[in-house]
C-alpha cells in the first residue's frame, strides 16, 4: 500500500509538471498536438480536440508535443499559434511553466499541510536514517534505513533539524576515525560503531538523514503561522535541494554515489508514507521541488536545455540551426535513457537493504 501511494505521488507530480507547460501554451493559444505521461509505446491513447493525450510505458517523464516537431501537419508554417512563431517571452514562459508549476504545487501541499491537518509538534530526539548507500561506512556498520540514531560518541544529538546538522558535523569532522553511535531499532537501543570515510578532509558516511518526525499535530494560531510555517519549510527543502546539485559539480566523483532512479525513489516514498500523512506530504513537496530543480539544468531534453537555447537564440538574433537542435535533443534522449537504465539496475540491486529492513 505504500509503494502503491508513492507511486500515485510520484505519477501526479509528473502530471502536474506537464500540465504547467500545456496550460501556459494553451492559454497563449498556442497550438498543441500531444500531451504524455510517460516515454515509450503508448499503453492508453485518446484524442479531443485534435491535441492526443496518451499514458505511456516507462513513467520516468512525460511531455507535451507540438506541431512545429510534425513535418506532416498540414499547418502553414507561418501560422502565428505555432510555438515556433511566438516571441521568445512567450515560448520562455510555456518552457518554463513546468518549473514553475512543481515549485507552486509543493509549496500549496506545505500550505493545506499546515492548515488542514495542522503544524508538526516538537520533533522527538534524534536522526531518522532514511537510506543507506552501498559499500559506504553506513551500510557496513550496520545501519539499516528506519534505524534511529539518538547519540554519538556519548553526546546526544538533539531534535528536529539542529539534529541532523549536529550528526553530519560531527561525523564531517571525524574521517577515518572510529566514533560510538548509539541508535534505535524497534524499541532496542544499541552501541555499534561506524568509521566515517575522507572525502576531500570531510567525513561521510552515505546515509541519507531526516530529522525524527513524529504524527502529533497541532491547530496553527490562524492563516499567518500557516504561512510562515510552509515558507520556511519550503525554503529550507529548495536551499537543500539546490545544494545536492551543486555537489554533482564541485564533487561528482562522491555526489553522484547519492543519485537514485525511479526505484530508489519509490522506495523512500514507501519509507515515507509509513510515517502517516506528513511523511507523505514531506515526500509530495521534496520530490516536486526536486523535479523542478533538475529540469531547470541547463540539459539536453530539460526544460533548462531548452531556455539555453532560447537564450542563445535572444543572443544571435535568430534561431538555432535545426541540425544542432536536433543532434543536442537527441544527445540528452540518450543520455536520459542511460542515465536511468544504470539507475533502476543500481536502485533494483539495493533493494535487499528493504527486504532486510522488512524481515525484521
Amino acid at each position: 500500500m505504500n509503494v502503491f501511494l508513492s507511486l500515485i505521488v510520484l505519477g501526479l507530480l509528473i502530471f502536474f509538471h506537464e500540465t504547467g507547460h500545456f496550460l501556459a501554451a494553451r492559454l497563449q493559444g498556442i497550438r498543441v498536438n500531444g500531451f504524455s505521461i510517460g516515454f515509450g509505446p503508448a499503453i492508453f491513447k485518446k484524442e479531443i480536440s485534435g491535441i492526443t493525450y496518451s499514458l505511456r510505458a516507462l513513467p520516468l517523464g512525460g511531455f507535451v508535443s507540438f506541431p512545429d516537431d510534425d513535418k506532416d501537419n498540414d499547418i502553414a508554417d507561418d501560422d502565428p499559434n505555432l510555438l515556433r512563431n511566438r516571441p521568445l517571452i512567450q515560448r520562455a514562459f510555456v518552457i518554463s511553466a513546468g518549473v514553475l508549476a512543481n515549485l507552486l504545487l509543493a509549496w500549496l501541499v506545505l500550505i493545506g499541510q499546515a492548515a488542514f491537518v495542522g503544524l508538526p509538534s516538537q520533533p522527538e530526539p534524534g536522526v531518522l536514517i532514511m537510506s543507506v548507500q552501498s559499500g559506504e561506512a553506513a551500510e557496513s556498520s550496520g545501519l539499516l534505513p528506519g534505524d534511529l540514531v539518538i547519540s554519538i560518541e556519548n553526546q546526544n544529538l538533539g531534535q528536529g533539524q539542529e539534529a541532523v546538522q549536529n550528526f553530519v558535523k560531527k561525523i564531517q569532522n571525524a574521517p577515518g576515525e572510529t566514533l560510538k553511535i548509539d541508535r534505535l531499532r524497534e524499541d532496542i537501543l544499541q552501541t555499534i560503531k561506524i568509521t566515517p570515510k575522507s572525502n576531500l578532509g570531510n567525513g561521510k558516511i552515505g546515509a541519507q538523514l531526516q530529522p525524527n518526525i513524529n504524527n502529533n499535530v497541532r491547530r496553527a494560531r490562524g492563516f499567518g503561522e500557516v504561512l510562515i510555517h510552509a515558507d520556511s519549510q519550503f525554503i529550507d527543502l529548495l536551499n537543500r535541494t539546490i545544494k545536492g546539485y551543486q555537489g554533482l559539480i564541485t564533487d561528482f566523483k562522491s555526489t553522484s554515489k547519492q543519485l537514485s532512479g525511479p526505484v530508489k525513489i519509490v522506495e523512500i516514498g514507501a519509507q515515507l508514507s509509513k510515517e502517516g500523512t506528513s511523511g507523505l506530504v514531506l515526500f509530495a513537496s521534496l520530490v516536486s521541488i526536486n523535479l523542478a530543480v533538475l529540469n531547470s539544468l541547463p540539459l539536453p531534453l530539460l526544460d533548462g536545455g531548452q531556455m539555453a537555447l532560447l537564450l542563445i537564440e535572444g543572443i544571435r538574433g535568430k534561431p538555432i540551426p535545426e541540425k544542432i537542435q536536433t543532434a543536442f535533443l537527441q544527445s540528452g534522449f540518450l543520455l536520459l535513457v542511460g542515465l536511468s537504465v544504470v539507475l533502476i539496475v543500481k536502485d533494483t540491486s539495493q533493494l535487499s537493504v528493504v527486504q532486510k529492513l522488512l524481515a525484521r
